[in-house]
């Protein structure tokens, strides 16, 4: 996402307040999943999440690496290029800068939680587990016929962050990579944005 779009008369304004009530409500439901299915699901056990330099380090590295492979696949890949834009456009655009700190924490704790912490040891932490539960995690990321490119992206990093997972047995590490792609991202767009009207 190395560029921002241009005004796309396709895509429905949002309010600030509707799309930060949106991030909350959303994260909400994907932590009592996570919940619900730990409750009904007693054999499943969360993958751990432990504090160390060393976890924090590989998730910062794994998400800035994430990044330049978005802004490479932005560059290169029509499809994808006009995907990220229509949810730049819709959801970035009319937050405050501020803003995008939620949009790191909420989704990169509450998709992870669920996809990593719960559904992939529930699976399996296997090629099987990981595929499956990137497939989810891609399906998520649907707003329509028009962004498939944006759900493969999904379900691509989806299986990079299930690999982390399963390699280094801690949720820190997808969640810290979780949260650095959406926070650098975003920011970089915001600010090219904002540098490009002028503000």
């Amino acid at each position: 996402m190395s560029q921002p779009s241009s005004p796309n008369p396709n895509v429905e304004s949002l309010s600030r307040f509707q799309i930060l009530i949106a991030m909350g409500v959303t994260a909400v439901v994907l932590l009592l999943s996570a919940r619900l299915w730990l409750w009904f699901d007693t054999s499943t056990v969360m993958l751990p999440l432990e504090w160390s330099g060393l976890s924090v380090l590989w998730g910062v590295s794994l998400g800035l690496g994430i990044t330049v492979a978005s802004s490479v696949m932005y560059r290169f890949w029509k499809a994808y290029r006009h995907s990220a834009d229509y949810y730049l456009e819709l959801v970035i655009k009319p937050l405050a800068l501020p803003d995008l700190i939620w949009l790191g924490l909420l989704p990169g704790m509450s998709e992870e939680l669920l996809f990593r912490g719960v559904m992939l040891p529930a699976l399996g932490l296997t090629w099987f587990g990981i595929v499956l539960s990137s497939l989810c995690f891609g399906v998520l990321h649907f707003s329509g016929s028009q962004q498939w490119s944006y759900v493969i992206w999904a379900t691509v990093i989806g299986i990079v962050l299930g690999l982390s997972a399963a390699l280094t047995g801690n949720l820190l590490v997808p969640i810290v990579a979780h949260i650095t792609t959406n926070l650098v991202s975003s920011c970089f767009w915001k600010l090219k944005y904002q540098a490009n009207l002028g503000v």
